[in-house]
């Protein structure tokens, strides 16, 4: 009798409390909707701004951004991929996959794990995604518009150059003949096939002593394909890289390294020194355009801010 007295007493305290929880829900999402900015009718959310808040404090010790640098951000990414459609530059979804792929690589994820990451923060891959596509079109746009004034003059590099000297191993530059040589791994495999296949590359490497001979051999093995000749240019290879293909002699083959079709090298066919285009020079060529495509895209953009109608709520 008593225990059925308690229930009848407890269901309307549940009921209460699941209405409470309901109203603190729909608040909730009331709150998320609410437009904080809208720039020239379109409209910045709440959900918009804590979310983009989550995606910058992502691995970032420092202090967050502070809530109008974010609304800040927002509406000039608004305005960027607005600009870039009015000159039909409009970047496709493929294109914005690749970029969060990347990411997600080179943070040793698949774009699932990242996209459970940003959920976990707080943020989405949307966010993520919108802000890529903002910066693709917008990179476009300016290099598309500004192309000429964004020419580097060689006398400008060499002018810099002699205020800053560079590294002695950064004025002299190659150009690298390559095969790449990829033995082969069925996706899937264990680290066993991978570890197998990274002995039979060793074996390779040393037997291999010039391309003439070994390139030929290498094409008779099983389960190993011999890529197109390609041409790589020291100015355009990152330190480590470039660092592994000079301590490899021509007619040799590179260490072997694991991709996603199995276990690559790369046979070094020719190795020829030039000055015209020096990783040094690349360094501060690379540099002086960042300067100047960042005071260029900052102009542009203070230039669309001044036209927009911008309502803050």
């Amino acid at each position: 009798m008593w225990l059925s007295s308690i229930g009848a007493r407890a269901r309307p305290l549940a009921t209460a409390a699941l209405a409470v929880a309901a109203l603190i829900a729909a608040a909730s999402m009331a709150r998320s909707q609410e437009v904080v900015a809208l720039v020239d009718g379109t409209p910045i959310t709440e959900l918009d701004v804590a979310q983009r808040t989550k995606l910058e404090q992502l691995g970032k010790p420092q202090k967050p951004p502070t809530r109008q640098a974010v609304i800040d951000a927002l509406i000039d990414e608004i305005l960027e991929i607005r600009e870039a459609k009015q000159y039909s530059i409009d970047v496709p979804d493929s294109e914005v996959d690749a970029a969060y792929g990347n990411i997600a690589d080179h943070m040793g994820v698949d774009a699932k794990k990242l996209a459970e990451i940003l959920d976990h923060a707080g943020s989405s891959a949307a966010t993520l995604k919108n802000r890529l596509r903002a910066q693709l079109a917008w990179n476009a746009l300016i290099r598309g518009r500004y192309k000429a004034s964004l020419e580097i003059p060689d006398s400008d590099v060499e002018a810099e150059l002699q205020l800053h000297p560079s590294d002695e191993k950064k004025d002299v530059g190659y150009e690298y003949t390559m095969r790449p040589i990829i033995l082969i791994v069925p996706p899937g495999s264990a680290a066993a096939a991978y570890d197998a296949r990274k002995r039979d590359a060793d074996a390779l490497r040393a037997r291999f002593q010039n391309c003439a001979d070994g390139i030929p051999f290498a094409r008779a093995l099983n389960d190993v394909a011999v890529r197109d000749q390609v041409l790589k240019f020291s100015a355009d290879l990152p330190d480590q890289l470039r660092a592994i293909l000079d301590g490899t002699e021509v007619g040799h083959l590179t260490p072997p390294e694991t991709t996603a079709e199995g276990v690559q090298m790369f046979a070094v066919c020719g190795k020829r020194q030039t000055k015209n285009d020096t990783p040094g020079k690349k360094q501060i060529r690379d540099e002086i355009f960042q300067k100047k495509f960042g005071a260029t895209a900052k102009r542009y953009l203070q230039q669309l801010r001044r036209e927009a109608m911008i309502e803050y709520k």
